[in-house]
């Protein structure tokens, strides 16, 4: 066997960042200096042909170095934390920190808000003054701060819009207020405990968003482990208002299959816009037939209107399930 020439320092780390993969080694060589990167470069490309007695001497020369560097502990938790940032985001990187270290002092409260689910949200502003709840909800997804919004008392809802539509620049100082606000509450609320974050509707609308096929190997397993939560989850996929995206042939299918008593209770908890969904894909005669009957028939608990939506679901599910009816434009959607 021939023996292997020693390589220089440069060799050896051509020969390291070589044997990583592309998003490691974009990573390292950003942290270069421009004179560091060009050595490099060039040591890479004058490689050739790379056997294992090379890459062997790299890996030892590798491990003899660091072996006598160490790692310092200065700053661990920091370093921690950039890698996780780089890794998952800083939102996530704060909340999987509040597990691991949960009495260290850690990022952004507001930044974390953005991640609670409405239920969380509304323990944490419930009673607050306007000004603070709508320099909040103007930084939530606007689903989530519609939901915050419509969970607060109705006598406090026109006061927070009137300030959201007129808000204007909001001073470094209010942010800050808010922040303390929000700190303050969650200690109330929640105490040192990591804030509870996802649940069952998240889980759905992940789901829904993976498509036909995933949804049906995931559900299929979900069922294995645990059918309570599986078909809370189901409730979350396939509810009401899903059916307004069907196409009128669709509709039809569905509408025939529907007692007329349950029709009308459904019709009566949605407006009218939505109604029409339903009326497209009757003839007029019919659709005015059920019109006179939604009329007449008065007011409607809220129970029986949710109890035949529910029976309306479900006859929905069992068409899309054998293939009469198809949310969406193909086998990889779902509603």
């Amino acid at each position: 066997m021939s023996e292997v020439v020693p390589l220089r320092a440069a060799d050896n780390a051509a020969v390291m960042m070589m044997l990583l993969d592309e998003d490691q080694t974009t990573r390292i060589l950003a942290e270069l200096e421009p004179e560091e990167l060009r050595l490099l470069g060039e040591k890479m490309c004058a490689l050739g042909e790379i056997g294992p007695e090379v890459i062997a001497e790299a890996i030892a020369g590798f491990v003899d170095k660091t072996e006598k560097l160490g790692l310092v502990a200065h700053n661990r938790v920091g370093q921690v934390r950039s890698m996780m940032n780089r890794a998952i985001g800083e939102v996530k990187t704060e909340n999987t920190m509040r597990w691991i270290l949960p009495d260290e002092p850690q990022g952004s409260t507001l930044e974390l808000a953005r991640w609670l689910t409405p239920e969380a949200l509304v323990p944490l502003v419930k009673g607050e003054h306007p000004q603070a709840i709508a320099v909040l909800l103007v930084q939530l997804d606007p689903e989530v701060a519609a939901e915050v919004l419509h969970s607060l008392p109705p006598q406090a809802q026109p006061e927070i819009v009137h300030r959201i539509a007129t808000l204007g620049p909001v001073a470094p100082e209010a942010i800050e207020m808010l922040e303390e606000l929000l700190a303050r509450r969650i200690t109330e609320c929640h105490g040192q405990r990591p804030l509870q974050m996802g649940g069952t509707r998240e889980a759905a609308d992940i789901i829904n968003g993976a498509g036909k096929v995933a949804e049906k190997r995931i559900m299929g397993e979900l069922n294995k482990l645990d059918k309570a939560l599986a078909k809370k989850i189901e409730e979350e996929m396939f509810k009401f208002e899903h059916l307004f995206v069907l196409d009128p042939m669709a509709m039809g299918t569905l509408l025939r299959d529907i007692p007329n008593d349950t029709l009308i209770d459904a019709l009566k908890g949605i407006g009218e816009e939505e109604r029409n969904v339903f009326f497209r894909a009757m003839s007029s005669r019919a659709a005015d037939g059920v019109k006179d009957e939604i009329a007449a028939r008065g007011r409607t608990k809220l129970a029986d209107v949710v109890s035949a939506q529910k029976e309306i679901v479900m006859i929905a599910r069992r068409l899309a399930a054998d293939g009469s009816i198809v949310f969406g434009s193909g086998d990889d959607d779902y509603v």
